[in-house]
Formats: structure tokens, C-alpha cells, sequence
């Protein structure tokens, strides 16, 4: 019954589709013309996922439109974020995964930002991720630096294993010598190698020799010779701040810094933070820079938080736009609802767009297999994700209904696919 539902409201929502798709071939004819004059960088390589998700979608008008643009040249996007590069299939913010992200057609690439012990910024998702990130573990040289060694499981007493390995533990030299690797640990490991050998059995280690580390400016100067904009985030400290001098302000400010002196004008960069005193430094302080930052909205996080209760969490929308936030990002599951078997707008997405806030979301291809549910990335439509299609009606909502600005994926293929067929 719910499968007829769902193959209805597609259905019924598909004849707009259909419609709107037979007033814009005239429109798609003058695209095509005007891409000829898209630089050869700006063609992007999908591959075969984007098809092979279309193809799990149950039948109806989207997946018809989403199938006939199979043939299509693409090309980058904007709204095709690359969320630790193309991290479903390389390692996180390595040149190889940045690199992956942009041939794959994402128009902003991201670049995590903290700092080491010498005080450098380089790029990974944490401070404290070296221990699942690279084989530092496979260094001891570098492994006796950690601010927690490895330590094995043991299964008897219910322990599991672990290790503690921080950027700030180890200088920019010692940073810049390991290899990156799939993110990932094997808490049942006995051993440091064992303990490296985590990746999750829907990705794979095919790219994962030894990919290579990048600081935060060498990040920039890939981007900017690539010709895509960039989002840093500046990641929370897991040490005590200030650190050797640097303030959390000085910090905040060092980011912007490099951009300025690596001369990339502020509307290419969309500077990101949870933390919200970050996101108004750059709005009072560096204005041009603050236009664009992403205010990481995580308040998800808070005892009765509900998607679909505005008071279950505070500042307000208008609150946070009064601060001068302009753009606010939280994951998907925030954005959307279910109603009647069909995904819609939830009262979150509705009221950010009352209040005149842009949104974009995170992040998408970082659940594995959808046909149980999605985990905690669909948890608010987990009722209606049974395939791996569904990727597909929750993109059309985000894009027509929630309007949003784009959208992180671990594969941005994905996401460009689904940008250049509908044009956006």
C-alpha cells in the first residue's frame, strides 16, 4: 500500500514535471548553444553512479526527466558541493578527493581547516582525526607524539580499541609526511594495524595507497587554478584555547588571511562554522567575507530539538538573520518531512525562508546502502526510503521546494547530474 502511495504522489507531482519539461526545450536549446563557451575545466566527468541511482528510482515522471538527460554534456556546478572532496570513494581532504570533487563537476570544494602544533592550518574534518584518517599509527616516530597511543581491545572487559591522534600533536613538517587514508577504525583491533584497517564495507580502499595531506593554503591554490570557489570550515579546537598565543579570534582570522593574501576575492569563498561567535566575527570584522559565511546550524543536537516545532530550539530565524547570518546549513534530515507518504518542506526549512535566510544542506552519500531506512542523514523520511532512488526525490524537494543554495555530497556526481539536467 505504501509503494502505491508513493508511485501516486509521484506521479500526480510529475505532471507539473512533464510540463515543465515540454515549455523548456527551447530554453535547454540555448543552454546547449551557450555551453560551447564553457571552458574545457568546466566539463564535468559524472560516471556511472548518477545513472545507476536513477535507475533504482521507482517509476514515474522524475525518473524519466532524470533519465533522458543521460546523454547530456555536463559541466560544474555551484550547487554541487564537494563535502571533504569526493571522500564515498577517496580520502578526505587529500588532493586526490579534492581533485575527484572537481572533476566530478562540483563548483565549490571544501577544505576543513585546523591548525597544528607550529600553529599551520591544514585541512581535515577534525583536529583530533589523524588516528582514522592516516597510518600516523604505522609511524612511531609520529604514534609516540599522539595525545593517546593505541590501545588494544579487549573484548573480555568490554573494552574497545582506541588512539587519540590531534594535528596540534605534530608540526606542519610531520603533518605533511603521512599518508591519508580512508576514513575509518576497527575498534575490535588488537593491533595498530588492524586498528587502520576500518573502512566501512560501502566504500572502498581502491584510492588509498597513500594520498597525499594538504595544508590549508595549498588547498587554495588548487581551487583557484582550478576555477572553483571554496568553503572552508573552520573546525572546533580540541584544545584549550587560547593556544600557544592564538586566540579562537586570531584563529578565525588567520583563515580569512590566507585567501586575502593568496589574492581570492571574497565571493568565492563561503567561510563556514558551528560556532556561531565565528560566523558574527566575520560578519562585524571582515564584512566581505562574512557576506558569504555559513553559519553550520547544529542545534539538532539539543535534548527536544524537532524539525517541526520552531520552539523546541532558539535563536529564531529572524534572531539569527538580525545577527547578520545570511546563510544557514544544517544536515538533511532537518530539512524535510513526510506527509502523506511524500517528502516535503519541513517547518524548519519554511520558517529559515521566511525570514529571508539562504540554506544549504549536508550532506548527501554519506549513508551507505538507503534500502533500511537511510540511517541518521534520512532519519526524519525514513519511512519512505527503501532505495537508493529516493537520493533523487529528496534533491527535487531541496531544489524546488526548500529552494536551497546547494548541497554537500561525498560524490558529487551525484549532485551535479541532478543540477545540470534540471538546469539549475
Amino acid at each position: 500500500m505504501k509503494t502505491l502511495k508513493r508511485k501516486l504522489n509521484l506521479f500526480t507531482s510529475g505532471l507539473f514535471i512533464f510540463a515543465l519539461a515540454a515549455c523548456s526545450l527551447d530554453i535547454n536549446t540555448e543552454s546547449d548553444a551557450n555551453s560551447q563557451a564553457k571552458p574545457d575545466n568546466a566539463v564535468a566527468h559524472i560516471g556511472p553512479r548518477p545513472l545507476f541511482l536513477v535507475e533504482q528510482m521507482e517509476d514515474g515522471a522524475l525518473k524519466n526527466q532524470l533519465a533522458q538527460c543521460k546523454d547530456q554534456h555536463f559541466y560544474r556546478t555551484d550547487w554541487s558541493i564537494g563535502h571533504r572532496g569526493a571522500s564515498l570513494m577517496f580520502p578526505e581532504h587529500t588532493q586526490e578527493a579534492y581533485q575527484a570533487a572537481i572533476d566530478s563537476g562540483a563548483g565549490i570544494v571544501e577544505c576543513d581547516v585546523t591548525f597544528t602544533k607550529d600553529k599551520e592550518l591544514v585541512c581535515r574534518h577534525a583536529q583530533c582525526d589523524l588516528h582514522t584518517t592516516t597510518d600516523i599509527l604505522g609511524r612511531p616516530e609520529l604514534a609516540n607524539k599522539c595525545s593517546s597511543g593505541f590501545t588494544p581491545a579487549d573484548p573480555d572487559n568490554g573494552v574497545t580499541a582506541s588512539a587519540l591522534c590531534c594535528t596540534s600533536d605534530i608540526t606542519l613538517a610531520e603533518f605533511k609526511s603521512l599518508c591519508g587514508k580512508m576514513d575509518g577504525a576497527n575498534v575490535n583491533a588488537t593491533t595498530a594495524e588492524e586498528y587502520m584497517n576500518g573502512t566501512a564495507n560501502w566504500r572502498t580502499d581502491l584510492h588509498s595507497s597513500c594520498a597525499t595531506l594538504m595544508t590549508h593554503k595549498e588547498s587554495i591554490e588548487l581551487f583557484k587554478n582550478a576555477g572553483v570557489k571554496m568553503t572552508p570550515e573552520l573546525k572546533s579546537p580540541q584544545v584549550e584555547m587560547p593556544f600557544d598565543g592564538m586566540s579562537q579570534q586570531d584563529y578565525a582570522q588567520k583563515m580569512i588571511d590566507e585567501y586575502v593574501e593568496a589574492g581570492v576575492s571574497a565571493n568565492k569563498v563561503f567561510p563556514q562554522s558551528f560556532n556561531l561567535a565565528d560566523v558574527e566575527y566575520w560578519v562585524n570584522t571582515v564584512s566581505d567575507f562574512g557576506q558569504q559565511a555559513v553559519y553550520l546550524d547544529d542545534r539538532y543536537g539539543i535534548d527536544g530539538f524537532d524539525p517541526q516545532n520552531l520552539n523546541s530550539f532558539s535563536p529564531s530565524m529572524t534572531e539569527l538573520k538580525a545577527k547578520g547570518v545570511q546563510i544557514i546549513a544544517p544536515p538533511l534530515w532537518v530539512l524535510v518531512a513526510v506527509e502523506n507518504d511524500k517528502i516535503v518542506p519541513s517547518e524548519y526549512a519554511k520558517a529559515a525562508k521566511a525570514a529571508g535566510l539562504k540554506i544549504i544542506a549536508w550532506s548527501l552519500e554519506r549513508s551507505g546502502q538507503l534500502n533500511q531506512g537511510g540511517g541518521w542523514y534520512y532519519q526524519s523520511i525514513a519511512e519512505v526510503t527503501d532505495n537508493e532512488g529516493v537520493v533523487y526525490e529528496l534533491l527535487d524537494v531541496l531544489a524546488k521546494d526548500v529552494e536551497v543554495l546547494g548541497v554537500f555530497s561525498d560524490w558529487p556526481a551525484t549532485t551535479t547530474y541532478y543540477a545540470n539536467c534540471m538546469g539549475l
